[in-house]
């Protein structure tokens, strides 16, 4: 999620049955006695299910709800190839967009950037998945990108990574991930301010241990060390929180990030939903407003395919890692990657194996301290 006080720089063929693009991929029976997992896709699911039973009004409300981005018709077929091993990788944005709801917290800044990004790759046998974190402040070198506009916009040389989506918007955002990484990008998430915390508010908050105290002015946070239920806005306030933890860096918080999506899993078992129709609706209803996805994942149907695609995965069966980076000579506001150290990482994900620890050892990303805040 963002900060509001930072500078923006297949195998061919058809649909599976479960909505996902056909690539060769398996998939699993649906269960739907099993986690509700990344809200959007288990409370979709339920109530497709729901609406086969005389709730097709809120299916057809639901599928209005999502928005879909054609990823595919505007990149072309200029794109790493797909591997055929049924492995998944997703690009998961949280986009700063200072628009509609979300202009609270723009401070008068205009456009979107792509404040938080995280690949999902879920191995072959769907019971396991990596999540690698790309900090927003990244130098890279930026391809050439479409804009909303129909023109385009040149290739850069050195640019923060999260000024892609500011340019040429989601297409260039997988764009970009494609060139530094080499992985094909399957599918495309976006969440923006605004969802996110209705999102977390349907949940009925979110339950972290803090070993340290926060207090952050710029993202509006205050906890004292202990147990603590965080309502949408207070979640918000966490995943956007950097000056109060570690270094004061992107990198800190990433970590604390990446402990609040395991603290959501963890606790996706107890919200009950499946046992009453109105809080299911209501946080599908949520959860479908709060995602822009890729066009091959804008209906109800689809989400039900990342159903059945995550429905094992667990959060002790995820392996959060950040591209391992350096920072900048020229500017040490800014990161570099460590190249030797990310072609590990990115190899590990084009073999379907786990990411090795001498990928991400003696990075920047590797030195906070912040599992001692956030648990």
């Amino acid at each position: 999620m963002a900060d509001d006080h930072t500078d923006g720089q297949a195998a061919a063929g058809g649909r599976s049955p479960g909505g996902l693009r056909a690539t060769g991929r398996r998939r699993k029976p649906l269960d739907h006695r099993r986690r509700l997992l990344k809200a959007a896709a288990w409370t979709a699911g339920g109530v497709f299910v729901l609406g086969g039973s005389g709730l097709g009004f809120a299916y057809v409300k639901l599928n209005g709800n999502i928005s879909g981005v054609d990823i595919n018709a505007e990149l072309g077929k200029d794109r790493p190839d797909d591997a055929p091993d049924g492995s998944v990788d997703i690009l998961v944005l949280g986009s700063d967009t200072r628009s509609g709801a979300n202009a609270e917290y723009g401070r008068g800044q205009a456009g979107a950037r792509s404040d938080t990004a995280m690949i999902v790759h879920v191995n072959k046998e769907h019971d396991r998945a990596s999540v690698v974190s790309i900090p927003r402040d990244t130098i890279v070198e930026r391809p050439g990108c479409a804009k909303d506009d129909g023109s385009g916009t040149a290739p850069a040389q050195r640019t923060m990574f999260n000024s892609a989506y500011e340019v040429g918007g989601p297409a260039c955002a997988v764009k970009t991930v494609e060139s530094m990484s080499g992985v094909r990008m399957d599918h495309y998430v976006e969440v923006d301010f605004a969802g996110f915390k209705k999102l977390i508010d349907t949940l009925g908050g979110v339950e972290v241990t803090t070993g340290k105290p926060i207090d952050d002015k710029d993202s509006h946070l205050a906890l004292e060390p202990g147990r603590h239920k965080l309502s949408g806005e207070q979640s918000l306030g966490l995943v956007r929180t950097r000056h109060a933890v570690g270094d004061g860096s992107d990198l800190g918080r990433i970590q604390l990030q990446q402990a609040f999506v395991k603290a959501l899993m963890d606790q996706a078992d107890s919200v009950g939903v499946f046992s009453s129709p109105k809080k299911l609706y209501n946080l599908a209803d949520s959860a479908t407003s709060a995602v822009t996805t890729d066009s091959e994942l804008d209906s109800v149907a689809d989400l039900v395919g990342v159903a059945k695609l995550l429905k094992s995965v667990k959060s002790d069966d995820i392996a959060f890692s950040t591209l391992p980076v350096t920072y900048d000579p020229a500017d040490p506001n800014r990161v570099v990657p460590m190249e030797s150290k990310a072609r590990k990482m990115w190899s590990a994900l084009k073999r379907d194996a786990a990411i090795p620890e001498s990928a991400t050892k003696g990075s920047a990303g590797d030195r906070t301290d912040i599992g001692a805040v956030v648990r």
